[in-house]
């Protein structure tokens, strides 16, 4: 042996063994040569320290090791042998500062770590449990409820230090393995034995410490990756636990009280703080998977759950129970509660909207995660191993039902039967499984460091963003100076550069074989390469309906004719597909969605480059099978314009036009086809269509708002019907044989148009008015007029072409539908000024000019009806009791037949007109004296009246978002239905209240969710509405609100009361003819 600190090394052999700090290196060796290392020991030490993670930590940690033996009058020799116990030792200090920190005092884990000298790595399950039992003073052959004898401290330290005892051989094997990543698998399975084994002991401890705990049988579910035996070295471990009584004199009461103090206790001896224990705790223990979550019972019976899986369970948890194995107490609890749940499992699949839900749960994981560590996510990140096993259990659901050899809950495993039972290619499934385990590896590494649980790449500064779809910006130099990487990339024997290169080679190539795997093979074999794997025909039916088709057959036959022959667009369509029936999926129809992409490929994909522009834009196509599964009317519009389709590539193409932009496109029209009204109507119209796909793609693609949209429909309406009235107007002076007009004529906007307020199918609101030339006739102005707006009239709406027409109302003008359809200004003024009633001035609220003469618009507005929509003087009792009683009665009378008040998105209780009605009663009272109130839009009015303390900020939020949803509800459902004459009215049917919700940001298949919401919403506006509109009080207005929210209850039938509301408008009529 050499002189004790005489062992010398040169620089270069210390870095050559991985050193950093070369002068603490050569202090560190200097203070084990004076602690009795010789030479030869120090030299194996600077060679062992060559295949470690992390030298400089590995070193220090030795030498606080031995200091604290030979502060103890121990020599390293007794616990540490000979040099293979040496080496395993210094390769542990070199994974786990943590590990190494705790040894410092703790003799027995460095022999654990070095020698293993109880053969623990050995231990098969049962072997580990009756480790663990006898260290509490239990009787590992009571296999029903073996009970500890020390007291809780006691019991509780001697639990945990032979735990960690196993944890440190563990460790010790895995960093001695040459090939860690085909080792993976067995460490993650002796992980859960020992996990198993410390529940178990910690359950008899907590029998030890309940009193009553006799009467209570008590089984512990495993889930997650305990339960499938994939555990990691720090993880927290998913339990459920079952409970029943031990004899019939306990109640269901007592069983809860007591099981729950067991699981209360059991928790406490693995995750807390207890007095009188210093060894630190094992793992934290997740309550989350069991029946209702953290807000059901931490105990229950096996009946309890059976009820609740049968009748309340969502599709992600049957997911969850695929995992599911007793791992601890009663087994006969536990098999019992397996035979319960496998055949709820297996028939998962069967489940509506089973696959797709699993999938948004999946996208929602993804959605949480913080954007500085989506690239950094080992575990839960796109390319992760969540996706590895997602992918596998969705295999494994979907055909296990009928195939029982998929029914295995280990991930490699299943991959492995899914291979052999023809469901994924063997070279897949071999790519998948390595790179599976590679992120397990890496995984682990990090939680050994520091014993604590992460599943996070190391942070590499400004480079820790990219990977996947972009490249990562990072500096050589700087990633071999992050030692937290290069730990890492010693473990693989790797530089740091290379580990990052394979970290994200390996995340690309999982995000692409899930694709590959589960929807490539859906396409039939012709269209495959030799590579390429091809599913039999029952097992793509499966595949198909998994991912929602309706029609697994149709979808079959669609995908077969697509991928046909060789031409350019079977050729691209063999490219596309596989994402494209992904994409589809994710829709709320997609049978509608596939049937719409093949009228496209027939339409246009020979003759047209667009399938080749999707193949070239990925955003494009994505947003593509997002519109054609969710909308009818887009995906018919887009079979008439494949231009459409490219506007999907472009943001800027998709937003809708300016109103310059639309005034020349009009222009352009009206120069070309100044004397063929066809021509010019079907342009017109032909715009208007185009303008509409634009816009409802653009909200569909989330590039729009509603209020972008509803304005952007506003100026397209504006600028069609000036130029109609424009051409109207020319083409009647040319057909009269007139120099000049002998008339202005104005267009004046009401409603929701006057408003500024139109959206999809809205019609345009208006009053129409003339004043004769100077000199001219009156006769022969209004026959002129008239013909003008005959002319209009068919421009927009009559007869001349098949494009859609354009509805325009005229039943605001005066004396409504009785009344002439235009007046001359002086009638007009005469009408408003002596006939008009108090609804008539509030309607008036919404007149804005929009086409024609704007002189004679301003004069209309300014002159005639800002004196009555703007009145200097309150109402009068008796002019409220006229508007409130005409709402009641328009609302009979227009509500369609046997459509239910609640149903109705206009005239429904709580709906468009409740907001719009309320709002013009504040304007009508405070506008006369407030001039920022005079304004047209429904909501602009609302935020100055709450501005101005008109009504009460609560309020002004409830009728904000109910106009809101109920304004883009009409819009997504004529987006998704098409018809005009259903866009008013909420439909009964799941499905497709489903697809409006897509509209309004809710995920496919959320119906529920999505009515639910709105008739909240609804009804809470009319609780508003009947205290600002009608004046009752508060107690009135919630009655009237709880009689809303239980009108869908079926009533007796009751005998119909007399109709007034049919008969009133006849005395009006009458009573108008008689002022006449």
């Amino acid at each position: 042996m050499t002189v004790p600190g005489t062992f010398d090394t040169s620089a270069r052999e210390l870095i050559h063994a991985g050193l950093q700090n070369l002068d603490e290196a050569r202090s560190l060796f200097r203070q084990l040569s004076a602690s009795g290392f010789d030479a030869a020991r120090c030299g194996l030490l600077l060679d062992a320290l060559q295949h470690v993670c992390d030298p400089d930590v590995a070193l220090r940690n030795l030498v606080d090791i031995v200091n604290a033996q030979v502060s103890q009058g121990r020599a390293l020799d007794d616990i540490v042998p000979d040099d293979t116990a040496f080496r395993q030792l210094v390769a542990v200090l070199g994974v786990s500062d943590a590990m190494g920190k705790l040894m410092r005092f703790r003799p027995d884990l460095v022999q654990a770590a070095a020698t293993d000298h109880c053969n623990s790595h050995l231990y098969n399950h049962d072997q580990r449990r009756a480790h663990v039992l006898e260290s509490v003073g239990a009787d590992p052959n009571d296999r029903m409820s073996p009970t500890a004898t020390m007291d809780l401290a006691d019991a509780a330290t001697a639990l945990r230090r032979t735990y960690r005892n196993q944890l440190a051989a563990i460790i010790a094997q895995d960093t001695m393995s040459d090939d860690p990543i085909a080792l993976q698998p067995r460490i993650s399975s002796e992980l859960s034995d020992l996990a198993d084994a410390a529940l178990e002991g910690a359950l008899a401890i907590a029998r030890h410490e309940i009193t009553g705990s006799e009467h209570c049988r008590f089984a512990i579910i495993g889930m997650g990756k305990l339960g499938a035996r994939e555990l990691n070295y720090v993880s927290d471990v998913d339990l459920i636990y079952v409970v029943k009584a031990a004899d019939a004199d306990t109640s269901q009461q007592q069983l809860y009280r007591i099981g729950t103090k067991m699981g209360t206790m059991l928790q406490r001896v693995c995750q807390s703080v207890i007095m009188g224990v210093a060894e630190p705790a094992l793992w934290q223990i997740d309550g989350g998977l069991r029946p209702e979550g953290k807000d059901g019972s931490l105990v229950r019976t096996l009946e309890s759950h059976q009820a609740y899986y049968e009748k309340w369970a969502q599709n992600w948890e049957f997911q969850a129970l695929l995992k599911a194995r007793p791992v601890a107490g009663d087994p006969q609890i536990g098999d019992a509660y397996m035979s319960m749940t496998r055949p709820m499992v297996w028939s998962a699949s069967k489940r509506k909207n089973f696959v797709y839900d699993c999938q948004q749960m999946r996208k929602r994981v993804e959605d949480l995660i913080a954007p500085a560590l989506k690239d950094r996510e080992i575990k839960l990140g796109r390319g992760g191993l969540r996706d590895v096993e997602f992918t596998v259990q969705m295999l494994q659901l979907v055909h296990g039902r009928t195939d029982e050899t998929l029914r295995t809950s280990a991930t490699l495993e299943s991959l492995r039967r899914l291979s052999e039972g023809g469901y994924v290619s063997r070279k897949q499934a071999a790519k998948l499984a390595r790179d599976y385990s590679f992120e397990r590896v890496m995984e682990h590494r990090q939680q050994m460091w520091a014993l604590k649980r992460t599943h996070l790449f190391p942070d590499l500064g400004d480079g820790s963003v990219g990977g996947l779809e972009k490249k990562r910006d990072v500096n050589v130099e700087k990633l071999s100076q992050n030692p937290e990487l290069r730990r890492l990339a010693r473990a693989f024997g790797l530089h740091a550069e290379e580990l990052v290169a394979k970290y994200d080679e390996t995340r690309r190539e999982v995000r692409r074989l899930h694709m590959d795997i589960y929807y490539r093979p859906m396409l039939p074999i012709a269209a495959l390469n030799g590579e390429d794997f091809s599913l039999a025909p029952q097992v793509a039916y499966e595949r198909f309906a998994s991912i929602g088709f309706a029609d697994p057959e149709a979808a079959m036959r669609h995908v077969a004719v697509l991928t046909a022959g060789v031409s350019r667009a079977s050729k691209i369509n063999r490219i596309l597909l596989p994402a494209v029936l992904q994409w589809l999926g994710q829709g709320q129809n997609p049978d509608m969605g596939l049937l719409n992409w093949r009228k496209l490929e027939e339409r246009f994909g020979t003759d047209s480059e667009y399938l080749g522009f999707l193949r070239d834009s990925t955003s494009a196509a994505q947003r593509l099978c997002h519109i054609l599964s969710n909308s009818r009317f887009l995906g018919d519009a887009l079979n008439k314009s494949v231009e459409s389709v490219t506007w999907l590539g472009d943001d800027d193409a998709l937003v809708a036009r300016s109103r310059e932009s639309l005034d020349v496109q009009c222009r352009s029209s009206l120069s070309r086809n100044a004397d063929g009204i066809n021509d010019f109507a079907t342009s017109m119209r032909a715009m208007r269509r185009h303008e509409i796909e634009r816009i409802g793609l653009a909200r569909l693609s989330g590039v729009m708002d509603e209020t972008a949209c509803l304005t952007g429909m506003t100026d397209v309406y504006d600028a069609i019907i000036d130029a109609a009235l424009t051409w109207a107007i020319r083409y009647q002076t040319s057909a009269m044989g007139l120099g000049e007009p002998p008339a202005a004529i104005a267009a004046i906007g009401m409603g929701r148009y006057g408003g500024q307020e139109v959206n999809f199918s809205s019609d345009a609101d208006m009053i129409l008015l003339y004043r004769p030339a100077d000199g001219t006739d009156e006769q022969v102005a209004n026959q002129f007029a008239r013909k003008v707006v005959d002319a209009l009239r068919q421009v927009l709406q009559g007869p001349t072409t098949l494009e859609p027409k354009i509805e325009i109302d005229l039943d605001l003008r005066p004396e409504g539908k009785n009344g002439p359809l235009l007046r001359s200004y002086a009638s007009c003024r005469e009408y408003y000024s002596s006939w008009a009633n108090t609804w008539e001035h509030q309607a008036l609220l919404r007149a804005r000019f929009v086409a024609g003469d704007r002189a004679l618009g301003e004069d209309f507005l300014h002159d005639i009806a800002d004196p009555l929509r703007y009145p200097i003087s309150p109402l009068t009792d008796a002019q409220l009791g006229e508007i409130r009683k005409l709402k009641a009665r328009m609302e009979a009378e227009r509500l369609p037949r046997g459509v239910r008040r609640d149903r109705h998105l206009k005239l429904g209780k709580g709906g468009l007109s409740d907001v719009e009605w309320t709002v013009q009663l504040l304007q009508l009272q405070h506008a006369g004296n407030n001039a920022s109130l005079r304004l047209n839009s429904t909501l602009a009015t609302l935020d100055e009246l709450e501005r101005r303390r008109f009504i009460d900020r609560g309020d002004a939020a409830v009728l904000r978002k109910a106009w809101r949803m109920c304004t883009a509800a009409r819009n997504g459902n004529y987006l998704w239905n098409g018809r005009v004459s259903q866009a008013d009215i909420l439909p009964d049917d799941m499905y497709s209240l489903g697809g409006i919700a897509v509209y309004l940001g809710y995920g496919a298949h959320r119906g529920q969710h999505f009515e639910n919401d709105l008739l909240a919403v609804m009804r809470k506006c009319r609780d508003v509405c009947q205290r600002l509109f009608y004046g009752q009080t508060e107690g009135e207005a919630a009655a009237a609100t709880n009689a809303t929210a239980s009108a869908a209850t079926p009533q007796p039938q009751t005998a119909p009361r007399p109709r007034m509301h049919v008969i009133a408008p006849r005395l009006e009529r009458n009573r108008r003819r008689a002022q006449r």
